[in-house]
């Protein structure tokens, strides 16, 4: 079996099918591990994260995974007061968040976390990281998979890729069905246009009582930003969203842009960051492709084609987006894994 991919769902199936009978490698285009989950910082900083951060009560299968893992999670801090800035013809607030909302959690120790736990059950040999995956070529006994340096073969392939992104940049000979390459080209791609920022910090400031590390924004560059603080209390953090639309700036107009937001709610103190961090994932040509027509958020996400596997069921689709529930999130990548491994024990 050859995944494509070494993301959660790449991962995951890989560590689900260590005890079978299938031999499994994992190939990856980037440099790094992990897809779309991505912490940095650390030793002296607190870990940031520029990917995936949050599940919730109801990704249960995401937790089925980190209870086998052993990974704990701890609740996000929102606190009982967010800022709120409503319009620019008036000053932001400090408004009262409604008790009742349902908590979302984060993974101690980062997201990465998870990544690294699972790619502890691989062996050497199995994992081959910058090699993007260029072409996939039926023959009679499998599948031939060509990357930039290297040539597999395998009896099943499975793709993680964002479809939109496969669709862009894997060749494949035959040429995939019409129905599902429709489909692919006209599914959102998950955080595709999200640029997320941090700032670490040597004090919460913002756990003064007429502060809050929570903030919405109609007016902006920062929609929204949360306290980043780790589970042990002891390394502080802002992280937040920046507009998609100023992915086309330089990072220094963007840190700019968003301290001048933050001078507006804490002064001064906003200037005490010990470092800035940034990902703007429109420039992750690993993870998007701009789209040929508009496509709505979440559109075709958890799509019934992609439930099918093609090739006379050698190649399968998976990942996040292909999940017909919790598509997009961690969950939705984890239960993808689950069901591309029951078809292929099938």
């Amino acid at each position: 079996v050859l995944i494509i991919g070494a993301g959660l769902t790449g991962l995951t199936l890989a560590y689900l099918l260590r005890n079978t009978d299938s031999e499994v490698v994992v190939v990856e285009a980037r440099n790094r591990l992990g897809g779309r989950i991505h912490t940095v910082g650390g030793d002296d900083q607190n870990t940031i994260e520029m990917g995936a951060t949050w599940l919730g009560p109801a990704h249960t299968k995401l937790k089925e995974l980190l209870d086998a893992l052993n990974i704990e999670v701890f609740e996000q801090r929102l606190g009982d007061k967010a800022i709120y800035e409503p319009s620019s013809m008036g000053p932001h607030q400090l408004v009262t968040l409604p008790s009742n909302q349902e908590s979302s959690y984060r993974i101690r120790g980062g997201t990465m976390k998870v990544i690294h736990s699972l790619t502890s059950y691989l062996s050497d040999g199995q994992l081959y990281l910058n090699e993007p995956i260029q072409k996939i070529h039926q023959e009679d006994q499998g599948l031939r998979v060509t990357s930039r340096n290297m040539e597999f073969k395998a009896k099943q392939v499975v793709s993680t890729l964002p479809p939109k992104l496969l669709a862009e940049s894997i060749q494949t000979e035959p040429s995939l069905p019409d129905e599902l390459t429709s489909i692919m080209q006209q599914t959102h791609t998950w955080m595709g246009e999200s640029i997320k920022f941090g700032f670490s910090f040597p004090q919460p400031f913002w756990l003064d009582e007429s502060l809050s590390g929570t903030v919405f924004s109609n007016v902006g560059p920062v929609p929204e930003m949360y306290d980043h603080t780790n589970f042990e209390g002891d390394q502080f953090a802002l992280k937040g969203f920046l507009n998609g639309s100023y992915f086309s700036v330089s990072r220094e107009e963007r840190k700019t842009m968003i301290l001048n937001q933050l001078h507006k709610y804490y002064g001064s103190q906003a200037d005490s960051y010990k470092k800035y961090y940034e990902l703007v994932w429109t420039n992750e040509p690993f993870t998007y492709h701009p789209y040929d027509q508009h496509v709505l958020p979440h559109q075709n996400n958890g799509h019934k084609v992609y439930q099918n596997s093609v090739f006379g069921g050698k190649f399968h689709l998976a990942g996040a987006e292909t999940s017909p529930v919790s598509p997009g999130y961690m969950d939705g990548a984890v239960r993808s894994a689950f069901m591309t491994f029951e078809r292929l024990k099938g």
